[in-house]
């Protein structure tokens, strides 16, 4: 007689993920029952607390697990075995949670728009038609933002958890079709921001199928799709290693398209300049935890006994990333394509850290590992970034916001405290001391150094002085150069953006000068369970 086992789930352990896909479905509820006019205050209200109850969970179930206390395995495997809850995985929960928060503040931004958010009003009518006029005057809003924008999170947070083959790929799914989505909803330069959704969708769909041509081939090496068992059959060498070296690569095409990586990059500039700004500063900024906490995972969970086989590419990719992303942002021409670029380079140096990991049998005591090296880099980056392109946001022409470096000229004369901020942000980008980048690059350049990559590292220290150029051109146009025309105009924000633009630039402050408390943490936690 056949019997069934009902599954075991650890509800409390994953509340903060069904959490937050409680709320996307109840978001989605909302817009099929809720009057169009009470809709904004309630997703937004909903939004915002899912998101703090997911924060307060996350921060429970992390003291409960205790990661690195006391043991140099600390965590839990849970789910039936899919996902991992342990000190990265937690930390990115926690840090994915709280740049959604500040997120949903920039989507909630309305007072830049004279009154409505900065999504299309109907995006299913046409650019440039009587639809979309009518949609504009009657001031329409598409708040089915926001539970996409949940949907998103949800997949962020199994992402770097996921310890099954199969949970990474619908985790992958899951944080990227509403991403599609969301990118072709700008209200303004509809037709942009439309090429920008069909670019992204069209590479991704292509990323995502190597991805599981790659997860095909490695589950024919080693006959299982958890990373346990893989990790075993790597160890033990038991099948052909043609199909366990396509695997790895083609995986690798999937997840090194996600964080932006060269060669697999030229989607990043197109869709972060065409994408609503509040939208390329969520992808910008959470993306890249999401998928470097999965990159980590993979590669050095499962596939971490061939890890001498693998390290050379990932050599290469980090050092085209940083030479790539430095060199083209210094022909660019307007912000959202700069800092795109930034973006990619960026990744090229948290790409020099993920070479200082040596070996998962680390015991916590403090000091910064490879794993948590990246952990801390991708935390600094996240506050800056999220904040650079609110500030974008503010600053406006007739036709909606001024992305062209030409309007840029002269801001400091209009809005010293804008023109300030964003100055301040790009130098910690370019990792000038006292500020978070600089401690960022230290700690990724100090893990690849420890584990030999010192090759790479001064690549990268040579990125990082071609950067520092470009960064400083955009400072000096801003302050050393007269405007054109009636020059650029600064809109000041409602308490959502500024609250935004306030928690990047204080996290970006602290992080350069007191890093230590969070440095110690991420020494502790930043081991993987499995």
């Amino acid at each position: 007689m056949n019997t069934f086992d009902a599954p075991t789930i650890e509800y409390f352990t994953v509340s903060p993920i069904l959490i937050v896909l409680g709320v996307a479905t109840l978001g989605v509820l909302i817009e099929a029952f809720v009057p169009r006019g009470r809709r904004y205050l309630v997703q937004v209200v909903l939004s915002l607390v899912g998101l703090l109850a997911a924060i307060v969970t996350t921060v429970i179930v992390f003291n409960r697990l205790n990661p690195g206390a006391k043991t140099p395995k600390g965590g839990k495997v849970v789910a039936m075995g899919a996902l991992a809850a342990d000190g990265p995985a937690l930390f990115c929960w926690l840090l994915i949670l709280v740049l959604a928060v500040l997120s949903v503040l920039l989507f909630a931004e309305r007072h830049l728009e004279g009154g409505v958010t900065s999504f299309a009003g109907q995006a299913a009518a046409l650019p440039g038609t009587e639809a979309e006029r009518e949609a504009s005057t009657k001031g329409l809003e598409h708040t089915e933002v926001f539970p996409l924008l949940m949907f998103a999170v949800a997949g962020m947070l199994m992402f770097p958890a996921a310890i099954v083959l199969l949970a990474v790929c619908v985790a992958l799914e899951v944080l990227s079709l509403p991403l599609y989505l969301l990118c072709g909803l700008a209200r303004r330069r509809r037709l942009l921001s439309q090429e920008a959704a069909m670019k992204y969708f069209l590479l991704g769909a292509f990323s995502s199928g190597f991805f599981v041509y790659g997860i095909a081939l490695v589950y024919g090496y080693s006959g299982s799709m958890e990373f346990a068992e893989i990790a075993e059959a790597v160890s033990a060498q038991t099948g052909s290693e043609g199909l366990l070296l396509g695997g790895i690569a083609l995986m690798a095409v999937g997840l090194l398209f996600k964080v932006g990586a060269v060669p697999f990059h030229n989607w990043t500039p197109d869709v972060y300049q065409g994408a609503p700004t509040a939208v390329t500063a969520f992808m910008a900024a959470s993306t890249k935890v999401a998928a470097f906490g999965a990159l980590l995972r993979l590669f050095y969970v499962a596939f971490g006994a061939n890890r001498t086989e693998w390290l050379p590419m990932i050599w290469i990719v980090a050092i085209l990333t940083m030479v790539v992303g430095s060199v083209l942002a210094l022909t660019q021409t307007d912000i959202k394509r700069l800092l795109a670029y930034s973006s990619i380079a960026h990744a090229g140096f948290i790409l020099t850290g993920f070479l200082g990991i040596r070996s998962l049998n680390v015991v916590p005591g403090g000091s910064l590992t490879g794993i948590s090296a990246v952990l801390f880099y991708l935390t600094t980056y996240a506050f800056t970034t999220i904040a650079a392109f609110a500030l974008v946001t503010v600053v406006r022409d007739g036709g909606g916001e001024a992305t062209s470096l030409a309007r840029w000229q002269g801001l400091g004369k209009e809005s010293p405290l804008v023109a300030g901020l964003f100055a301040f942000l790009l130098l910690a980008m370019a990792g000038i001391p006292l500020t978070s980048g600089f401690t960022g690059k230290w700690a990724v350049f100090a893990a690849a150094l420890s584990a030999g990559a010192w090759p790479v590292v001064i690549v990268a220290v040579l990125a990082s002085a071609v950067a520092a150029y470009f960064y400083v051109k955009v400072i000096v146009l801003m302050f050393f150069s007269e405007p054109i025309g009636e020059g650029p105009s600064v809109t000041n924000p409602s308490v959502l953006t500024g609250s935004v633009i306030a928690v990047g630039v204080a996290a970006t402050l602290l992080l350069g000068i007191v890093p230590g408390s969070l440095i110690d943490l991420l020494g502790r936690v930043g081991v993987f369970i499995r």
